[in-house]
C-alpha cells in the first residue's frame, strides 16, 4: 500500500530571515541575504561574500549542556525544527508518545574540527577538549543532537550528498513514509558559514569576486555571472502520513509526490545535463505529472559558469514552450549548500501558500543556453499548484522533488 507524504510544519533560519514570515517577505521582495564578511579577507580568502546568517541564541531554550555539544550548523537547525514542531503542533508530549524520525542533510562539520585540534596544540592534554567535542565535531551532530532534543525515536541519521544533502533527506524521508515504514519524520538541512567550511572552496576559485556590489553578485543564469557566494543555515520540515496528519488534526501545507535522482558518473566536479534531466523526469513520473503540468520551477542555478548553463540546457530539455516560470532563489540566498535543498522546499511552499513567485534577481542578460526558458525577473503574483525543486551536487549526485500546493 502506498501512503499520501504530506508536510505539516516547516522551519527556517537563513539569511533571508530567522523565521517563515521574515523569509518569505524576503522572497516577495526580491531582497538579497548577501553580504561582506572582512575576516575572510584578513585569512587569505579572495573574496569576502557570504550569506549574512545571524547566530542564534539558545540560552532561553537549551542548558550549557545541551548547547555544549552542538556545532553550528546544530544550532540553525534546532531553531528551524522548533518552528517547524510549532507548526505542526507537535509538542514534547506527543513526541514522548509517539515515534518520529529525523533524517538531515549535512556535509562538514570543520570549524569544530578545526577548534578541537586548536585546543589540542595549544593544551597538550585530551582531557581538556570537553565532553562536546565529539559531538560538534561528527558529521551526524544535527541528527544526533536533535533527536536527544526532541526524544526523536524513528529513523535516525544523516544524509551526506554534498549539495543535494538537504533535497535527498526530503527525498528519503518521503519514501519511507510512503512505504508505511514511519508516520513522521522531521527532514531537514543544515550548513555551517564560517570561513572555514567555504576555505577550499576559494582556493577553487568558485567564489564570486564582485566584492563592490554583494546584492547584486549571484547572478544565476546571466551572462556575466563569475560564480556562487557561499550561505547557509537550516532548513526543518515536518513529513507525514496523510491519513496521519487528517487523524491528529493537523493543518496540511503541501504534498510531496515526486522524488528523482541520478548520479552523473563523471569527473568530480563536472556538472552534466543529462543526469539533471533523468532525475527530474523520475520527479515527474513518480508525480505522475508531465511537463505541462508544472507551474513552477525553483532552479538549483548557483551562479556558476558551468553548472547554470548544465542545468538551463536540461531545463531547456524539458520545459522550453512549457508554462513553467523559472527562477533560482540563490540569486538572494547565495548558496546554501548542505541546506539548499531543504531550504528551497520551504521557499517553494512559502510561494505557494502565499501566492506569488520569488524572482531570479540581477538577472539583466540571460544566457544564450537559457534563451527558451520563462524567467519570473520581478517577484510575480501567481497561484501555484505543481512545482520543481532541482538540487545538484559534487560527484554527479542529482535530486529533483515534485510539491503539489494542498488547498
Amino acid at each position: 500500500m502506498s501512503h499520501r507524504v504530506v508536510i505539516t510544519g516547516m522551519g527556517i533560519w537563513s539569511c533571508l530571515g530567522k523565521n517563515k514570515e521574515e523569509v518569505a517577505e524576503s522572497l516577495r521582495l526580491g531582497k538579497s541575504g548577501i553580504g561582506i564578511d572582512p575576516a575572510r579577507k584578513e585569512i587569505g580568502f579572495h573574496s569576502t561574500l557570504t550569506g549574512i546568517v545571524p547566530r542564534p541564541d539558545l540560552k532561553p531554550y537549551l542548558d550549557r549542556r545541551m548547547r555544549n555539544s552542538m556545532a553550528d550548523e546544530t544550532e540553525y537547525a534546532y531553531m528551524a525544527a522548533r518552528e517547524a514542531f510549532e507548526q505542526a503542533g507537535i509538542d514534547n508530549e506527543y513526541l514522548l508518545a509517539n515515534e518520529v524520525g529525523i533524517l538531515f542533510g549535512n556535509d562538514s562539520t570543520g570549524k569544530a574540527v578545526v577548534d578541537a585540534y586548536k585546543r589540542m596544540d595549544e593544551m597538550k592534554d585530551s582531557f581538556l577538549l570537553g565532553a562536546g567535542a565529539i559531538f560538534q565535531s561528527m558529521n551526524s551532530t544535527v541528527t544526533m543532537n536533535l533527536s536527544t532534543i526532541f526524544h526523536l525515536r524513528g529513523i535516525n541519521f544523516t544524509i551526506s550528498a554534498a549539495c543535494s544533502s538537504g533535497a535527498h533527506s526530503v527525498g528519503m524521508a518521503y519514501l519511507l513514509i510512503k512505504q508505511g515504514l514511519q508516520d513522521v519524520v522531521l527532514a531537514g538541512g543544515a550548513q555551517e558559514v564560517n570561513p572555514i567550511a567555504f576555505a577550499s572552496f576559494d582556493g577553487l576559485n568558485a567564489f564570486s569576486k564582485r566584492m563592490d556590489d554583494p546584492q547584486r553578485a549571484s547572478r544565476p543564469f546571466d551572462k556575466t555571472r563569475d560564480g556562487l557566494i557561499p550561505s547557509g543555515g537550516g532548513a526543518a520540515l515536518v513529513m507525514e502520513d496523510y491519513d496521519h496528519a487528517v487523524a491528529r488534526g493537523a493543518t496540511i501545507l503541501a504534498e510531496v509526490t515526486g522524488y528523482g535522482f541520478s548520479s552523473n558518473g563523471l569527473a568530480i566536479s563536472q556538472p552534466a545535463s543529462e543526469g539533471s534531466v533523468k532525475a527530474m523526469m523520475r520527479a515527474m513520473s513518480d508525480a505522475n505529472v508531465t511537463a505541462d503540468e508544472i507551474d513552477y520551477i525553483n532552479a538549483h542555478a548557483t551562479s556558476t559558469p558551468l553548472g547554470d548553463k548544465a542545468e538551463a540546457e536540461a531545463l531547456t530539455e524539458l520545459f522550453a514552450g512549457k508554462k513553467a516560470i523559472v527562477s533560482s532563489t540563490k540569486s538572494m540566498t547565495g548558496h546554501e549548500c548542505w541546506m539548499a535543498g531543504a531550504s528551497e522546499v520551504v521557499y517553494c511552499i512559502l510561494m505557494m501558500k502565499n501566492r506569488f513567485i520569488a524572482p531570479n534577481i540581477n538577472l539583466t542578460e540571460v544566457d544564450d543556453a537559457a534563451s527558451r526558458l520563462n524567467f519570473a525577473f520581478e517577484p510575480m503574483e501567481k497561484d501555484l499548484n505543481v512545482v520543481l525543486s532541482n538540487s545538484f551536487g559534487f560527484g554527479g549526485t542529482n535530486c529533483a522533488l515534485v510539491l503539489r500546493n494542498y488547498k
